[in-house]
């Protein structure tokens, strides 16, 4: 019964440590992905566009766009930036033709969540800019996050249709299908402070797969040490 049971946990553990393999191989592969696209130039708006529509991925893609920021619908999502506690400023951007598109224009720290506070940051009139596209969230990405508080303007995830529909839009606008997050160009005043994506993924991959073979063989061991040893007398 016992070495049946330890044989059952033995390929479990094989099975794991291989998941992991797997799980090594795709973040390598998304790794020199995001690092391919990062150093590419920047494309025109359409360009980047047309890549969404025909693959839905985008993330990463350096992008440059030109409009107008309407800061009155500015959202904030709750963030952090260099140990502190804040808020990335999240701004709809009109572009020419009349379509919007929803800018990540930085960190704030959390007690500059009012526009009001920092409003030489409140650029007015045509602006261009580049910055890293990012995909849309289909959901909240975890059950552990807190739902967004839409009326204290708060997100915990990037929810895009919430986004927008509470940011004082034209009715019917039309949005671009994903967000731009805006490079390190200084905005006026220093805040918000752009450049905030988060590139520098975490590959553990290999570590946990060697985890799961080392136990899996430490539990070899020990059938195998089962099986050799004499049965008592009875």
């Amino acid at each position: 019964m016992l070495l049946g049971l330890g044989l059952v946990v033995f390929v479990i553990l094989l099975a794991l440590g291989t998941w992991q393999l797997q799980r090594l191989h795709w973040k390598e592969g998304l790794l020199q992905t995001i690092d391919q696209r990062t150093h590419s130039a920047p494309r025109p708006l359409a360009e980047v566009e047309s890549q969404f529509a025909s693959s839905g991925d985008v993330d990463y893609t350096p992008v440059t766009v030109s409009g107008t920021f309407l800061h009155h619908g500015e959202r904030h999502f709750y963030s952090t930036w260099d140990g502190a506690a804040g808020f990335d400023v999240i701004t709809p951007l009109r572009l020419d033709g009349g379509r919007f598109v929803l800018i990540n224009r930085g960190f704030v720290p959390y007690d500059l969540k009012d526009a009001a506070k920092r409003p030489q940051g409140q650029v007015a009139g045509k602006v261009t800019l580049t910055g890293l596209a990012r995909n849309p969230l289909l959901a909240k990405p975890s059950m552990m996050l807190p739902d967004n508080d839409i009326q204290k303007n708060i997100f915990y995830w990037k929810d895009r249709d919430a986004m927008a529909a509470s940011a004082n839009l034209p009715t019917a606008a039309v949005l671009v299908p994903f967000f731009i997050d805006a490079d390190k160009t200084p905005n006026p005043g220093g805040l918000p402070v752009g450049g905030v994506t988060i590139i520098d993924l975490p590959n553990s991959h290999l570590q946990y797969a060697f985890t799961w073979y080392g136990l899996a063989a430490a539990l070899a061991g020990v059938l195998l040490f089962r099986l050799r040893r004499p049965a008592k007398a009875e």
